[in-house]
């Protein structure tokens, strides 16, 4: 069993930086997309950004130009810089992964997620 562990998360003033990353506990295994979700106090989780095995990337349109998703495929890491921080980017931010873990189908793999709050 693989299990995902973010870091990085905390609280700042708007304007402000968080770095989060994105371990598993295990890795050397197949992995396609990574990405980032959040869930805002009260509202459902929302994809922030993603990062396919290409390098592709995706964000929401709220973050750009603010975050940058990037992957490490030797670590099997992924991270999330986040500049100018907004208080609507306050939630706790959630790793996602789909893994093929010893030749089995991808499934998905989520983080207990790492609380981010913005203080105006």
């Amino acid at each position: 069993q693989v299990q995902l562990q973010e870091s990085g998360g905390g609280s700042v003033q708007a304007g402000g930086s968080l770095r989060l990353s994105c371990a598993p506990s295990k890795s050397g295994f197949r992995i396609n997309n990574m990405a980032w979700y959040r869930q805002p106090p009260g509202k459902q989780r929302e994809l922030v950004a993603l990062v396919k095995v290409d390098g592709t990337k995706d964000y929401a349109e709220s973050v750009k130009g603010r975050f940058t998703i990037s992957r490490d495929n030797a670590q099997d890491t992924v991270a999330l810089q986040m500049n100018n921080l907004k208080p609507e980017d306050t939630g706790d931010y959630y790793c996602y992964q789909r893994i093929s873990v010893n030749g089995e189908p991808f499934r998905e793999y989520w983080g207990q997620g790492t609380q981010v709050t913005v203080s105006s």
